[in-house]
This record gives structure tokens, C-alpha cells and sequence, in this order.
């Protein structure tokens, strides 16, 4: 839907948007009374031409696939949640099969993954600074399983796009570095600019550093502000977030126009996808989804996509 027709060789990306807008998968009171009917009428409204997976969504592809139609909406992806620390590759593979199952019927060829052992991002009572880490023992393990599962994914013909998430084992532009270094090239990286901004990294950097490897990108905007206090008093990641530290791009302090400029040079194709959560109560979710599509669109524009 709404794909791209020019020439072959234009960029063809699409710019889709996450339901954390309208409501909240780590903390469900966000948002908890919005209907899913709400949430995709609003993005389709503000221009969005597909949405990732969230709590509300219907997990049967024969029931899911006809409420995305009706409201022109493609299923960009969505997150699985992965615990290679602890599974092996057969383990991991077996343990995805109804989550890879869904988005192959609903034809995203793309897998939101992110290693959540002993991950606090979740926890209201844990501060960032108690998030997990791996041994160099663990890295050369976690490393030959996530090439290994992605490669089977890649048979498949779905990408498996790695999530560095605050609060998680792999959440700074070191261990970004690291995780590509140590992996075969079927491991893609998701950008995301509100996550690696978080831990101290630079977007930008990272795009220029890893763009042959990004397959999917999440746009989050920060408030610096905000950021600069919750770090200070070590808060933990959910408090921040209802604290306002993240807005849609545009709002806050990322200069995304260099960013786009990199993706265009390796010729990136595929999703551009607002993530950007915050409380549905004070950011009302029709006018930041709207905010972020007319920004994100006319700096792609910009940088020479077809949208």
C-alpha cells in the first residue's frame, strides 16, 4: 500500500509509526482505555501508511490482516522479545515461530529484536545503572547465536533488525560497535536515534558507522532537559519516559536532515517509523502523530526519498 512507483532506481522508503503513541506496552496504564480502532484511524489520518504491532493487536494473521485493510494500514513490523542469553539458536528459532509466522502472512519482511535477559527497562523500581551486561565469554556465545538465528531468518526472508534499548544488554554505541563487529552481516541493525541519544551515543555517528547494516529505523526526538535529570538522578527508563524525555522528531533536539542524507547515500530501503513514547494524556497522540509524519516527510523529501 501506497508503495513507491517511480523508477527502479529511486529510494523507496515509507514512513510508518508504532502504536506507543496511543498506548503503552512496558507500562499499559498508558493509554490502557484507547480502543485499537482509535489507534489506526489516527494513524492512517496523520498520514502513516503502516504501523507496528502493540498489545492490542490480534495476533491471528486471519484477523488482524482485514482490520489493517480497512483502515490502509501495511503491518511494518514488530517487537520480539529474545533471550539468547539464556536459549540456544534452536531454542530462539523455535520459541519466534508464531511472532515470524505473522509478519510473514502479513508481508513485513521485517523482525523488531531485542535481548530482554534480565533487562529492567520495564521495572519502575530499577535505575538504569542496574541493567544487565555479558562476560567476553557470553559476547562470543550471544554473538554466534544471534548470527545464527539470523541467518535462518534470512531464509525465511525476513530481516532481523537488532534493538539497542535503554535498560537492556546491549544499549550503547560501544556495544552497537561490538554486536556488529562480532556478527555475521544477516544481523541488521534497527537505529534508533532516541535510544542511542539516551545512552550517551550519536545518531549520526552511528548511521555513518553501520549503514550497510540498518535495516529498520525508529525516530524518537529528546528533550534535553529532561534527559539531563533523569541521568542525574539515575531514574529508571519508565519514569523518564513519563517525564516527557522522548517526543516525536521534530520536537526536541536531534537534527535528523544528515542522518536521512546517510541512508540516502547507501541507498536504504524500507521503513521509517515514529516511536516515540510518551503519556497519551499529555501528548495527545493525533497531534504529535501528525507533528512527526509532516516532519519526517518533508526532511525525506529533502534528502532526496521517494516517499
Amino acid at each position: 500500500m501506497n508503495k513507491n512507483n517511480n523508477a527502479v532506481t529511486a529510494s523507496n522508503v515509507r514512513i510508518g509509526i508504532n502504536p506507543l503513541t496511543w498506548t503503552n506496552d512496558d507500562l499499559p496504564s498508558l493509554g490502557a482505555d484507547t480502543p485499537l480502532e482509535v489507534c489506526l484511524s489516527e494513524a492512517r489520518q496523520a498520514g502513516y501508511s503502516g504501523i507496528e504491532l502493540g498489545n492490542k493487536f490480534p495476533r491471528d494473521p486471519a484477523v488482524l490482516g482485514p482490520i489493517l485493510q480497512a483502515h490502509d494500514l501495511s503491518l511494518v513490523s514488530g517487537w520480539y522479545s529474545a533471550r539468547l542469553m539464556e536459549r540456544s539458536a534452536e531454542e530462539e528459532i523455535a520459541a519466534m515461530q508464531d511472532h515470524l509466522n505473522l509478519l510473514k502472512a502479513l508481508g513485513s519482511d521485517v523482525m523488531v529484536f531485542a535481548e530482554v535477559t534480565n533487562c529492567i527497562h520495564g521495572d519502575q523500581s530499577a535505575p538504569l545503572s542496574q541493567r544487565p551486561g555479558m562476560t567476553e565469554e557470553q559476547w562470543l556465545e550471544y554473538a554466534k547465536r544471534i548470527t545464527q538465528v539470523a541467518d535462518y531468518m534470512a531464509e525465511q526472508g525476513v530481516k532481523l533488525a537488532y534493538h539497542h534499548h535503554m535498560g537492556t544488554v546491549i544499549e550503547t554505541a560501544e556495544e552497537v560497535d561490538k554486536l556488529m563487529a562480532m556478527t555475521g552481516n544477516n544481523v541488521g541493525l534497527l537505529l534508533d536515534t532516541g535510544h542511542i541519544t539516551f545512552a550517551g551515543g550519536d545518531p549520526l555517528e552511528m548511521a555513518k558507522k553501520h549503514a550497510q547494516r540498518i535495516v529498520h529505523v525508529h525516530c524518537k526526538d529528546i528533550r534535553p532537559s529532561i534527559l539531563k535529570d533523569n541521568l542525574n538522578r539515575d531514574s529508571p527508563f519508565l519514569n523518564a519516559v513519563l517525564d516527557g524525555v522522548y517526543t516525536v522528531p521534530g520536537d526536541g533536539s536531534i537534527d535528523y536532515a544528515p542522518i536521512f542524507d546517510v541512508l540516502k547515500s547507501v541507498d536504504y530501503q524500507g521503513w521509517i517509523v515514529v516511536e516515540a513514547e510518551q503519556d497519551p494524556a499529555i501528548a495527545h497522540p493525533l497531534t504529535y502523530a501528525t507533528m512527526g509524519y509532516k516532519y519526517l516527510s518533508s526532511n525525506l523529501q529533502q534528502a532526496g526519498f521517494a516517499i
